[in-house]
């Protein structure tokens, strides 16, 4: 059975650009994403204590949707909004297509820590995950790497953004309430300290799903 896709995003917005950046994705970017076939949810984030302003993910169905033939012929082809978003919204856009290689729990929280790791590798041997999700304030856990050989040449939209930063692996979090997300980032940061590249806590926006 395969794995489930991610692909995982963080950026930025030009000052003064939040009311076109959440026009763009309330009444275009999100259905559109979620009409391409194998694309099951998406959620978007917003800053309480980051590197960077907003943190979105899709699910897919796996992560060979995200190299699939509808999804390139989107990426390939954005719409005028999505050029001017690309191109004159976006700043420091990290993007990554990997896959759920561990998860637990089936709530989703309102709440988000994401952990940037070094490697995926770094929590095997631990009880880290086991640990968190233990907690009750702790609705899901996710560890997701890279998708390292699913390499598609640069969309044009990534072009128009200039290219894009990459993550190895990351460890996201979804709790109740944001005393549980400072709880679980402070676990992460004691525990990972090492393989850790950034942390980030994060408030949901919203939310579409098929």
């Amino acid at each position: 059975m395969k794995k489930q896709g991610i692909l995982a995003l963080w950026q930025d917005c030009v000052a003064g650009q939040e009311a076109v950046l959440e026009r763009w994705y309330q009444s275009e970017h999100l259905a559109e994403r979620l009409g391409v076939p194998g694309f099951l949810r998406g959620r978007r984030y917003e800053a309480v204590e980051a590197h960077q302003q907003y943190f979105t993910y899709y699910e897919t169905a796996t992560p060979e949707v995200l190299i699939s033939p509808p999804y390139r012929e989107r990426v390939d082809n954005p719409t005028p909004l999505t050029r001017t978003i690309m191109s004159d919204v976006f700043l420091k856009m990290s993007r990554t297509i990997c896959r759920v290689e561990r998860r637990i729990g089936e709530i989703r929280g309102a709440q988000a820590v994401t952990a940037k790791l070094s490697n995926a590798a770094v929590v095997d041997g631990t009880d880290l995950i086991d640990t968190l999700a233990a907690s009750p304030g702790v609705a899901r856990i996710e560890l997701w790497a890279a998708a390292d050989d699913i390499a598609p040449p640069p969309s044009d939209e990534e072009q128009l953004r200039g290219g894009d930063d990459r993550i190895a692996a990351c460890l996201f979090v979804e709790t109740l309430r944001e005393a549980d997300a400072r709880e679980a980032a402070q676990a992460l940061t004691e525990r990972l300290a090492d393989a850790i590249d950034e942390v980030g806590l994060y408030r949901l926006i919203c939310e579409l799903a098929k």
